[in-house]
């Protein structure tokens, strides 16, 4: 049941404005429609971290940090964005999953999330345009030129390469023990940039109309579901604003996705799940009650943006969403949903936090110095 709510008062928590029929515990289980089971209702978010090795294996690093995060009680454990394609990595450090050379790693990882008891899944990603040059050593590809990025269009057959190498990665994660996969759609990245009219200039079936610029969606999730099978748990990340992306589009796209039932989980990143949507912002609805009216079926949701304490993880699930995703929260706790779960009132430790801190939460010292682009995070 989703029910409507709700706005952030003055002092920064929730208020909900009608009643609540049904209090969702964070802790009980899911059990999505390929028939996997969560067991609670916290999900951490894929994060970068550019602590795995330049070649695209898993690091020792990585699998501590990942390790930490099913122990410390997260439902479904996903990986940092993974590259698809070498020429798509995004940043330094990135674990990959585009060649067989790197399965022994993931075979490795999934095998002691799944010793928690937690579903872990990768996170299928390639960065398009945002390949820096210095990373990738050679020009950047897009849907279209792009000059102000350095990068070139991809060919139609080198589209069709990209499709399918969603799909490899896919069944490559399957054979590594991933119970299952998200396709990255968001932040950006060239599965965005096909969807923005701003960046997608194409003139063939891949650009022009908002068919057009989601086909390739469309074909990497019906080929993934195709290649991977009926109990293997799909789902794609998606974000309404930023970027080129409108949130009327997102919408449609969002249920034309459930309909097409080649997902188990629709995963929305807000940025802030209560801000007023920049489409329309005299609608009178938050971003997330605009998310909150499609027709989800037997889909899950899951959402991002500003869920941080032990009131908003249960706000946000008494909204009418089945799972959190959990980012800056589960950096500062390793064992943030043990902490909520016990506590329903959990705040997390204040900002900035030592070097020291973050150490004893399982980030290693590269990931430490990346935090430090996140302005108050880490003491200087």
């Amino acid at each position: 049941m989703r029910i409507r709510i709700i706005n952030r008062n003055s002092h920064g928590t929730f208020n909900l404005t009608k009643l609540l029929y049904m209090v969702i515990h964070p802790n009980s289980p899911i059990l999505f429609k390929n028939g996997s089971k969560m067991k609670n209702r916290f999900m951490l978010a894929p994060l970068t971290n550019q602590q795995s090795h330049d070649n695209g294996q898993l690091s020792d690093d990585e699998f501590e940090w990942l390790t930490m995060r099913a122990k410390g009680g997260f439902g479904l454990v996903m990986t940092c964005a993974s590259h698809v394609q070498e020429v798509g990595k995004g940043f330094k450090g990135q674990l990959g999953i585009f060649s067989d050379d790197l399965m022994h790693g993931h075979k490795r990882l999934t095998t002691q999330i799944k010793a928690y008891d937690s579903l872990a899944v990768i996170q299928l990603h390639h960065a398009g345009m945002r390949s820096p040059i210095e990373v990738i050593k050679q020009k950047a590809v897009c849907p279209s030129n792009s000059e102000k990025h350095n990068a070139r269009a991809l060919t139609l057959e080198e589209v069709y390469k990209l499709r399918d190498d969603f799909i490899s990665a896919a069944v490559r994660a399957q054979k590594c023990g991933y119970d299952g996969v998200e396709v990255h759609g968001a932040h950006g990245y060239i599965l965005t940039q096909f969807l923005s009219s701003k960046i997608n200039k194409r003139q063939d079936k891949y650009g022009g109309s908002l068919e057009n610029r989601a086909r390739i969606i469309f074909e990497i999730l019906h080929g993934i579901r195709a290649k991977c099978g009926p109990s293997f748990l799909v789902g794609i990340r998606l974000s309404p604003e930023r970027f080129g992306m409108k949130l009327s589009e997102i919408k449609t796209i969002s249920q034309q996705l459930i309909d097409s039932g080649n997902i188990d989980f629709l995963d929305l990143s807000l940025w802030d799940c209560f801000k007023t949507p920049e489409e329309q912002p005299s609608s009178g609805l938050s971003l997330l009650e605009h998310v909150l009216q499609l027709n989800f079926k037997n889909v899950k949701l899951t959402v991002a943006g500003n869920i941080r304490t032990g009131n908003d993880v249960q706000t946000i699930l008494n909204a009418g969403v089945d799972f959190v995703t959990i980012g800056r929260s589960g950096i500062l706790h390793y064992n943030f949903p043990e902490k909520v779960i016990a506590d329903p009132n959990f705040e997390p430790i204040e900002k900035p936090v030592s070097r020291a801190y973050l150490k004893s939460q399982g980030l290693s010292e590269t990931f430490i110095e990346y935090m430090t682009r996140w302005e108050g995070f880490v003491e200087k």
